[in-house]
């Protein structure tokens, strides 16, 4: 698969990959997994995973793939899930594209909508749906997906915190997944650990934990995980796990570290957006109805 497609449709080549990304694992995964998937099975580097637009700021990747997931459910390949799964259908489970396969979903759907916007008595929901398809042929820049609105406003407050507000702020976040004993080190003692924390993993087992805290706009340094490491193994506390939290995201060369060290955790921005949202903490729900397309496929063509 090619990286990078010059055009205005770039996020369409990323169709079958979703559906070959969920087929391997079981069919269902968060986004952020389906991402890594692609990531690694397509080899794609550091500076592709991390790009952003100019505009909005938001990660490019990722947008892409919500742009293409949504495709993917008005084709009926996927189910429409509310609760930030992936789900593949029936359907999608046996279907393989190919990037012709893929353009001609792409084409179909942009007819549909452009017949509906040129209909008067059409469906004002499905007008706007239009207008929005039609806008991503348009730019090269497509506004963000609807997925993909609430990371970057996070993000952008978690970047702007006072490193020891954002430091805090992580022990607040780790106390509400059942960590105790949550301690924020002095700055001048820390010796590069921000926090200290005990996890229960059952009534005979306690995981003793450091973790430090770093706010960064792009790819953490992969020397700034290998000191982590390094002050893990010579402080004076012993310790069980080390969790390295960020507001940027990891080299691959991180990330490859991460798995051969199982004592250390790689919490990247997109991760701990996450962890926000499914704790809801600093976060308020917000429900959105949006039409079903599959759903009104069924009586456009009605006379």
């Amino acid at each position: 698969m090619k990286q990078k497609k010059a055009g205005k449709t770039e996020f369409v080549k990323w169709f079958g990959a979703i559906l070959d990304a969920l087929r391997a694992q079981e069919g269902s995964a968060r986004p952020r997994d389906i991402a890594k998937w692609i990531a690694e099975k397509y080899n794609l580097p550091d500076d592709i995973m991390n790009e952003r637009y100019e505009k909005s700021g938001v990660l490019k990747f990722p947008n892409q793939l919500a742009w293409a997931r949504q495709y993917l459910v008005w084709e009926e390949l996927m189910e429409s899930s509310k609760h930030g799964v992936w789900t593949l259908t029936e359907k999608g489970r046996s279907t393989k594209l190919s990037e012709k396969d893929s353009y001609d979903i792409f084409n179909k759907w942009v007819k549909i909508f452009q017949d509906l916007r040129d209909k008067k008595s059409g469906i004002s929901a499905s007008n706007q749906m239009a207008s929005n398809t039609n806008h991503i042929q348009e730019e090269t820049e497509p506004e963000p997906a609807r997925e993909a609105i609430i990371a970057p406003t996070l993000i952008e407050i978690l970047q702007n915190l006072s490193p020891t507000g954002f430091e805090h702020l992580c022990g607040r976040l780790l106390k509400e997944y059942d960590f105790e004993n949550v301690e924020i080190s002095q700055q001048s003692h820390d010796g590069g650990i921000d926090g200290y924390a005990t996890l229960k993993i059952n009534p005979f087992v306690n995981l003793s934990v450091y973790f430090q805290c770093k706010r960064y706009r792009g790819t953490v340094p992969t020397e700034k995980v290998q000191a982590f490491i390094g002050v893990m193994e010579t402080n004076r506390r012993s310790v069980e796990k080390g969790l390295f939290i960020t507001t940027g995201n990891f080299a691959k060369a991180a990330t490859d570290i991460a798995k051969s060290n199982i004592k250390l955790e790689l919490i990247d921005g997109e991760k701990l957006v996450e962890m926000f949202e499914k704790a809801e903490l600093g976060v308020m729900p917000k429900k959105v109805y949006e039409p079903d397309m599959s759903f009104f496929k069924q009586f456009i063509n009605i006379k």
